[in-house]
């Protein structure tokens, strides 16, 4: 092994691992710069430039490195960087760290520290655009797997979302739940988070997730995850978004959940409201211009939802506004497609609207096993599964713990032709849905419903349409 300088427009060291042509290289960084010989930047730059796999090692330990403009990786090969308890702060609204088109992305004990402070209220100078922690930006003629892996890394109080992966040809545009818009690569995605925490992240922008992962193509999304903790965040802890062709699998372990989806804050928000914010009519009785319009100056009109149901004569049936809080873990997968996953020995608590929110859209399954949680305090369902087309809902709950929630501890719903298989062991539920229901499995056209109840204590109540109960 050969210790080299690297004559280059950047004094980082280069450490060549082998003298024969193609092999990695390691470029050191011996400063906390900005930029310049010795800074990240440079080393970043040099990466860049190399169509080889690259390490990038911070020499010295527990440092900040403030930038005033984030700092960017453009080069397609895979690179690693050790920062050592590197800090990467900005009292700016900026993304504090972009890859553009690499396909492998390995960061190693980095802190992302935004300004922080935002809210529905105070945005700051955001411009229409929300500084993120970290941004993958996937090339639109990707192909194979694109991997995002994060061990010991944190990602605090930036305006957007925490992390973001986008292979979308609209990028922030591309707009989340299922069957979003834009076109993306035929790549798949993989993120693997270790030792993770995202907190108080996206709450200077609507709909700004602590992680948001958006497929569109044919590619599918693999998520695992160990001790990874998300707090704080404005819209949903996690968003996976398969919009297209493809499945989503995640492996979760030790997933904890809190506080998520309140940057559309429904005490601030609920003076703009309607004064009638529903309502039901026979046919022919309401004119469409007769009902509330849409919701205009107050502090973020998106935050408002609003849904009409017409009759065929064109007259109103039914309105209904809403105010659009998040969840703690969202998954939409749409088009070909199933959703997988196992989640263990977590907490999910006191999310604005659902803990777990699960929904599966186009030919396709949800198969998924939670072993050992807790969920309690959430807005709205603990665990909703929905099942909207031709597939099954397969789940099964063991030593699951739903308490104190405002809608239904567990939700199992198959809306077409599939079946749906709830199992529930050592399964614990109480004062859910104001005490009203526990549990619930919905199988509403063909297919056949099950629902297993084996060693639980369900003191809310079980509900069952479609399908077949059996308890011991």
């Amino acid at each position: 092994m050969m210790l080299l300088t690297r004559l280059s427009g950047t004094a980082a060291l280069t450490l060549c691992l082998g003298a024969t042509a193609g092999m990695a290289e390691t470029l050191l960084v011996t400063n906390f710069d900005p930029a310049g010989d010795g800074s990240l930047q440079a080393a970043l730059d040099a990466a860049a430039a190399s169509p080889e796999r690259t390490t990038i090692l911070v020499t010295e330990t527990g440092g900040t490195l403030t930038t005033e403009t984030g700092l960017g990786y453009t080069g397609s090969s895979a690179l690693t960087i050790f920062g050592n308890g590197l800090t990467v702060a900005s009292q700016a609204n900026v993304t504090l760290f972009s890859a553009i088109g690499t396909e492998e992305l390995h960061l190693d004990g980095i802190s992302f520290q935004g300004p922080g402070g935002f809210s529905i209220t105070e945005r700051g100078d955001l411009d229409g655009a929300a500084g993120k922690g970290i941004f993958l930006d996937v090339a639109d003629d990707a192909a194979g797997d694109i991997d995002l892996i994060l061990s010991n890394v944190s990602v605090a109080d930036v305006a957007g979302h925490g992390i973001h992966v986008s292979d979308c040809t609209l990028a922030d545009e591309c707009g989340g739940g299922s069957g979003g818009a834009g076109e993306g690569s035929p790549a798949s995605i993989n993120v693997q988070l270790t030792n993770v925490r995202i907190q108080g992240v996206g709450n200077g922008s609507f709909d700004a997730d602590g992680l948001r992962v958006d497929e569109r193509g044919d590619g599918d999304i693999t998520f695992t995850g160990q001790n990874v903790l998300v707090q704080g965040v404005g819209a949903d802890g996690i968003e996976l978004d398969e919009g297209q062709d493809g499945d989503v699998s995640i492996e979760l372990i030790g997933g904890v959940f809190i506080g998520n989806g309140a940057y559309c804050d429904p005490e601030l928000l609920a003076g703009y409201m309607p004064a009638e914010p529903e309502g039901e009519f026979d046919e022919g009785e309401m004119a469409a211009d007769a009902i509330p319009g849409l919701v205009v100056e107050s502090p973020d009109d998106r935050c408002f939802e609003r849904q009409v149901d017409f009759y065929d004569d064109g007259s109103v049936e039914e309105y209904e506004f809403a105010i659009d809080v998040d969840d703690g873990f969202d998954v939409d997968e749409a088009g070909t497609g199933s959703l997988f996953g196992t989640f263990s020995g977590g907490e999910m608590s006191g999310n604005f609207d659902e803990g777990y929110d699960f929904d599966e859209e186009g030919p396709g399954d949800i198969d998924v096993v939670f072993t050992g949680l807790i969920a309690t305090g959430n807005t709205d369902d603990a665990i909703k599964l929905s099942e909207a087309d031709d597939g099954h809902v397969y789940a099964v709950f063991t030593a699951v713990e739903a308490t104190g929630n405002g809608g239904v501890g567990i939700v199992g719903e198959e809306e077409d032709s599939g079946n749906l298989q709830l199992v529930l062991v050592g399964v614990a539920t109480a004062g859910n849905d104001d005490g009203d229901l526990g549990v619930e499995g919905v199988q509403e056209d063909a297919g056949e419903g099950l629902v297993y109840v084996i060693d639980s204590e369900i003191a809310d109540g079980i509900e069952t349409e479609g399908a077949t109960l059996t308890a011991n």
